[in-house]
């Protein structure tokens, strides 16, 4: 499966449509002049309107569980718009798959 590189620019959303946001975990490795996203980095979702029963459960963070086989950076895979993910709540309740829909269009991974 392949699929462009995320980096920290790129627009990363839960299934509620609150945005993402990447904190990464280094700096070195640069595409289209934006830091380049791995699983090592903290993806963070702020503003998920989410509710169960009345109850405020909004995504929280995400964790990918399927991002790219080939390609590490700094030993960690690299995040690929392909890559599956998993929104989480505060209390590690998965809420559904990120929506990833902007990323940089010249690299390309696996």
């Amino acid at each position: 499966m392949s699929g462009n590189l995320l980096h920290v620019n790129a627009t990363v959303t839960c299934p509620h449509g609150a945005r993402a946001t990447i904190l990464p975990a280094q700096t070195r490795v640069v595409v289209s002049g934006n830091v380049a996203g791995s699983v090592a980095d903290l993806y963070t979702v702020s503003g998920c309107p989410f509710t169960v029963a009345n109850v405020p459960h909004p995504c929280v963070t995400i964790r990918w569980v399927a991002p790219s086989t080939r390609i590490r950076i700094n030993g960690s895979p690299a995040v690929l718009r392909s890559s599956t993910g998993l929104c989480l709540a505060a209390d590690q309740a998965p809420q559904g798959p990120p929506n990833v829909s902007v990323v940089q269009q010249r690299a390309v991974g696996r």
